[in-house]
Formats: structure tokens, sequence, C-alpha cells
């Protein structure tokens, strides 16, 4: 399947501001059957526009722009090739336990094994931890597989609940939230039992039969699990998914914190306010920019009185 993406990102500012770095995470992967076939990320005002590889392997383009300004548009262009997924195998042999053990002195894997920032092991996590009876049993994929299923069943979907900076305990208080909130906790539940994990965000094209609780037209959170003979596998605790040929992967790290598809900062006393649009379409001619709308993502962020630094605004994965 050929997927068109067009990404549009709008930053508007009360006031001039200047000296606005921007990094943004938004080419898709070129790894397993997943594969990148063009790029292009255009900025307005037109910036020079240089990228590098991160240690994860993702790729992130960075631009400033240093004179006065009011908005930033940014629009990203994608066209990603992602053939059919080979079905699973109904379990893994319960020895898989032992292999894992055996990866927890594979510094490759370290990162995806301990505590990050958004998926630590809280106490309100231990006690979902203790509801859904989690610990070694079966096989590690049969377990995962029922995880995913139960985060779906446990947690309501909700976009007023959450914010992009919230802590995973707000989520699980609540029991509503979205793929952001839902990947951290399962994150951690995973890396409870030993088995490396890690944070993924991309697109999910959405059909109307697959009844899809995340949001369309944003981008998507899921996570991956490093399992003995099969590789880094995808699990999507929002639909109760695994992930295959509708999840489109740009960028993988330990959490949210590694991977948003926009950080930056500028220097001004102004409100910022984000706006996103996102389309996926499976196509083989990119999507035309008039086509996406943008909308707006959380409130005003008002800076302090004196026009030190400030922190972009950023994107919550829905």
């Amino acid at each position: 399947m050929y997927y068109s993406i067009l990404h549009k990102t709008r930053y508007r500012y009360s006031a001039p501001v200047t000296e606005n770095v921007t990094e943004v995470r938004m080419q898709p992967r070129s790894e397993g059957l997943q594969r990148c076939l063009s790029f292009k990320l255009t900025t307005t005002p037109s910036a020079r526009v240089n990228s590098y590889t991160d240690s994860f392997g993702n790729i992130i383009h960075h631009f400033d722009i240093p004179a006065p300004h009011r908005s930033i548009t940014l629009t990203a262009e994608a066209l990603v090739i992602l053939p059919p997924f080979d079905p699973l195998p109904q379990a893994l042999d319960p020895a898989a336990w032992y292999q894992l053990d055996a990866l927890k002195s594979n510094e490759d894997v370290w990162d995806f094994l301990v505590p990050s920032h958004f998926a630590r092991p809280t106490a309100e996590l231990k006690r979902l931890a203790q509801e859904l009876d989690l610990r070694r049993r079966d096989d590690p994929l049969s377990l995962l597989c029922e995880l995913n299923r139960r985060i779906y069943e446990v947690f309501d979907y909700d976009v007023e609940q959450t914010t992009v900076e919230s802590p995973i305990d707000v989520a699980l208080n609540s029991r509503r939230g979205v793929c952001q909130d839902f990947a951290h906790i399962m994150i951690a539940l995973v890396r409870l039992l030993g088995v490396p994990c890690r944070y993924v965000s991309g697109y999910l094209f959405h059909r109307v039969e697959d009844h899809d609780r995340s949001e369309q037209d944003a981008t998507h959170a899921w996570v991956e699990a490093l399992l003995p003979g099969l590789g880094w596998i995808g699990f999507d605790p929002t639909n109760n998914l695994i992930a295959a040929d509708r999840h489109i992967r740009t960028a993988v790290g330990r959490d949210y914190a590694d991977v948003p598809p926009t950080r930056g900062v500028f220097k001004g006393r102004a409100e910022s306010h984000l706006a996103v649009g996102v389309k996926v379409m499976p196509t083989e001619a990119p999507i035309p920019a008039e086509e996406v709308q943008t909308k707006p993502l959380g409130g005003a962020v008002l800076p302090p009185d004196e026009p030190e630094s400030e922190e972009q605004q950023q994107e919550q994965q829905q």
C-alpha cells in the first residue's frame, strides 16, 4: 500500500517573536517493511532546513528564523510504501521469557527496559498492574496481546482529560486519556515484565469499517515490544490493534519526550497558539496542501514578563 501524508502545523503569536529555533520529527522511518519514498518539509516564513539522525535512528529536521515574525507554518509531505504484514503466530514458546532475560545485558535495548520521563512505575501504575494480574505467564506474545486488549477495555478515550505534559497518573486516576497516555501506561507495564518496549510516534490510516477510537486528523502513538524471533512488534492499546499496514512510523524513543513532532524555543513576550492538520490517504500521488485544514490544539501559552527564551507549544498525540 502506498500512503500520501500531509501534516500541517501552524504557530501564531500575539506579538512579534525572534530567534525561533525548531526541531521537526515528521519524516517516516525506512525500517522493516516500511519505506519512505519521498519527504519534503517547507516553512513559512522561508528558512533553510537541515537534518541529522539521532541515536534512535530518527531523522530530525531543524531550522531557525531569527527575524521578527508573528506566525510559522510547517508543511510536511511524504510518500510511504507499507506492504501487508505476515500474520503473527498464535503464541511463542514459553522459553522466550529466558531469552528476554538474556537481553538485560544488551546495551542496545537497555534504554527500553528502564523507567523514562513519562513511563514510570508510579504507585498508581503498580495498582493497575495488580488489578490486571500482571505477571509472567504463558508466553510474552500472548501476554502482551492480552495487556493491549485490557488497556483498551479499562480506559475511555477522552481528548479533554490530559495534556501533552500530563504524567501517567492523570490518566490512571481518571481512567481516561488519549493514545499518548495509553502508550506510556503500556510501556511502563511491559518494562515491569522485563520486556524491552519503546514509544512510537506516527500516523494511523483510518477506515470507517474499523471504528478506531483515535482522532482521524492527528498524529498517533503506540508501542513496540522486542520479542524473541519476531523483532519489534507494534501494539496499539488505544484501538486494540496489532500495528500493521495502517500504522506509519515516524519516530521511536523511550517515550514522548524523545519524539515530539515539533519542539522549539523563541524569544519574545507573546501568547502562542498551535493548530495542526493531518491527512493520510492511500494513493500514489501527493495530497494537495489546500485539502488539509489545521485545527487548534490546547490553549495559549503565556510567557513571563521578561522576553527570555520560551519553549514552543508541543502537539499532544491523539
